[in-house]
């Protein structure tokens, strides 16, 4: 198991737009991997779930990956997050 935590860097949040990155970055790994915010976790590669954590501009996530991949999982998505989903 690997984990991160990372602040979310763009303003709006994790909307609509930026989770569909997120999870189509998820996807491209055979790794379970979770994100985690108030130790609420839900699965990365989960539309809904990510949007039902309602993470917000400046808010700081945990993502987690067990498996296959697992570091190379979450460091990608954790430069994602860094570059603010290129918004």
């Amino acid at each position: 198991m690997y984990m991160k935590e990372v602040t979310i860097k763009n303003q709006i949040g994790l909307h609509a737009r930026p989770a569909t990155f997120f999870i189509q970055k998820a996807n491209e790994f055979k790794s379970s991997i979770w994100v985690e915010k108030d130790e609420r976790r839900v699965n990365a590669k989960s539309l809904l779930g990510v949007l039902s954590l309602g993470i917000v501009g400046g808010a700081t996530i945990r993502i987690i990956a067990d498996g296959a991949e697992e570091q190379n999982a979450v460091d990608s998505l954790v430069k994602l997050v860094e570059t603010g989903f290129n918004e």
